[in-house]
């Protein structure tokens, strides 16, 4: 759609252009730090950051009626800077040069209702959001499009060169910050450290096939991340996990998206996810605070984080109800088939406890809650809800088996309705469904296969056939004919059908 085409009251607006004040804000100290160079920690304490638009007011002057027709006809636009996350250009990165949008198909991913068997069965109408389809098949393209948009800017202003960028991860983090770093080589080389034999092989195969260094290392993520941290103090790199506070901007995305997707009337909605490092669910409450201010949406959804009972840190903190006498403590985590979110000591916990306590505040209620499932009904419910017309990964298993404890706890109301995160592609995470399948999961996962459940593939080949097809030997006339009708009765045998002919 031409520009001239546009309502003429809002065309002004529709291609956005660079305008307010972003910085670095410290967690701990309220430090403030310029965006030119690369931070990832608060110099004078330490502490997390978060980005911050000094001059976010500026878009409380616009009505929340007037952003949601700028979002809702931007989308008929065809330039490539904001056809992706940058839609939502002035809440994600207002000081972002359109020309320095690094855009590879990421965002607005489908949201697909649950059929009617699936939401009687969870007791409450719900969605998948179906984040695996996502570039690099992950809700980690939303990060990385800032991560990397933002490094694109600083080198083609000349205050970095040579970029590194690196980061620790459980898998999908490295396959997308592989991905979108290969688009901007040579000027930036990618490198990711994995946890040896914690990631699935193909998780493994995207960022060796992008051309990354790849380091596998003992221990688990957090052994990792430890190692990135001390690059990343030690040396001239870029860390892109989401101690980078451009990610969680980035990632912010996934909250507009689904306020726009229900016309945002966030009344009655429950946003469910997993926790993993943290990142994302902290990246959900800013979206949803930013769109609140402004009028956009006129109530805050319902939040819950899930975590395993093999890796729940912020479950653990959040179960003593007295603020005050609350701390956190890292955990020693189990194995899960929530791989990606197997992390005991999330990077984004502080993140966390700011937001949760601004988000709780501005709805007037605790609106943010965390729920623990265990390893069994997590790959149960994926399974499930595979066989139901998704193709929901073992996080969107988590999310699920989440989705129906709350609900039995009274946290989601017969009314609510829920939108549920897949964050991957169900295909990366396929080695556990052969294991359930196979019965072959290790003890230390505590699950086991329901015969209801298990289904394996069935070798047809009748006993009375002396001739079969081979490749490069392929039957011919009457062993052909003979090859088709005993193949064809055996297989009718076996699905019970009956001759309608």
């Amino acid at each position: 759609m031409k520009i001239e085409d546009f309502p003429e009251d809002i065309r002004q607006y529709i291609i956005p252009t660079q305008e307010g004040k972003v910085v670095y804000r410290c967690l701990g100290c309220g430090m403030e730090y310029s965006i030119e160079k690369l931070l990832y920690t608060c110099p004078d304490c330490g502490q997390i950051l978060l980005i911050y638009d000094l001059e976010f007011d500026r878009l409380k002057k616009i009505s929340g009626e007037t952003w949601r027709r700028i979002f809702d006809y931007r989308k008929m636009l065809t330039i490539p800077a904001l056809k992706g996350i940058y839609l939502y250009y002035e809440f994600i990165g207002p000081v972002i040069p359109l020309d320095s949008v690094v855009y590879l198909g990421e965002g607005h991913t489908p949201v697909v209702e649950a059929n009617t068997y699936m939401q009687d069965k969870a007791g409450v109408r719900f969605y998948f959001k179906n984040d695996g389809q996502n570039p690099s098949a992950s809700f980690k393209d939303r990060g990385m499009a800032s991560a990397l948009s933002y490094i694109n800017f600083l080198i083609q202003k000349g205050h970095i060169s040579d970029v590194l960028a690196i980061c620790a991860s459980t898998g999908d983090t490295s396959a997308a910050a592989a991905l979108y770093g290969s688009f901007l080589q040579p000027r930036v080389k990618t490198a990711v450290l994995l946890p040896h034999k914690k990631v699935t092989p193909q998780q493994l195969s995207q960022p060796l096939g992008s051309g990354a260094s790849v380091f596998e290392l003992p221990g688990v993520f957090d052994d990792c991340m430890k190692v990135v941290e001390a690059l990343s103090d030690r040396y001239n790199v870029a860390l892109l996990n989401s101690k980078n506070a451009w990610r969680i901007l980035g990632q912010e995305s996934y909250s507009y998206e689904i306020a726009q997707d229900f016309e945002y009337n966030m009344d009655n909605k429950v946003i469910i996810l997993p926790i993993g490092n943290a990142g994302n669910i902290s990246a959900v409450m800013s979206g949803f605070l930013k769109f609140y201010e402004t009028g956009i949406i006129n109530s805050l959804p319902k939040i819950i984080g899930v975590q395993s009972k093999h890796a729940n840190p912020v479950y653990r903190y959040y179960l003593e109800p007295d603020a005050k006498k609350r701390k956190f403590v890292p955990v020693t985590v189990k194995p899960s088939v929530a791989q990606a979110a197997m992390i005991g000591n999330p990077v984004s916990m502080p993140r966390v406890i700011h937001l949760v306590n601004l988000y709780n505040k501005l709805a007037g209620k605790q609106n943010v809650f965390c729920i623990e499932v265990d390893e069994q009904a997590i790959i149960d419910w994926e399974l499930i809800a595979n066989r139901n017309g998704h193709i929901a990964c073992t996080h969107g298993g988590e999310s699920l088996a989440g989705l129906v404890k709350a609900r039995s706890q009274g946290i989601i109301d017969k009314n609510d309705t829920a939108i549920l995160d897949s964050t991957a592609h169900a295909l990366k995470f396929s080695g556990f469904q052969e294991m359930y399948y196979e019965k072959k999961f290790p003890k230390e996962f505590e699950i086991t296969s329901d015969p209801d459940l298990i289904n394996s593939p069935v070798l047809i080949h009748p006993k009375d056939l002396k001739k079969v097809p081979a490749p490069g030997k392929p039957l011919e006339g009457d062993d052909f004919e003979l090859f088709v009708r005993r193949v064809s009765e055996e297989i009718a045998k076996a699905l019970e059908l009956k001759n309608g002919k």
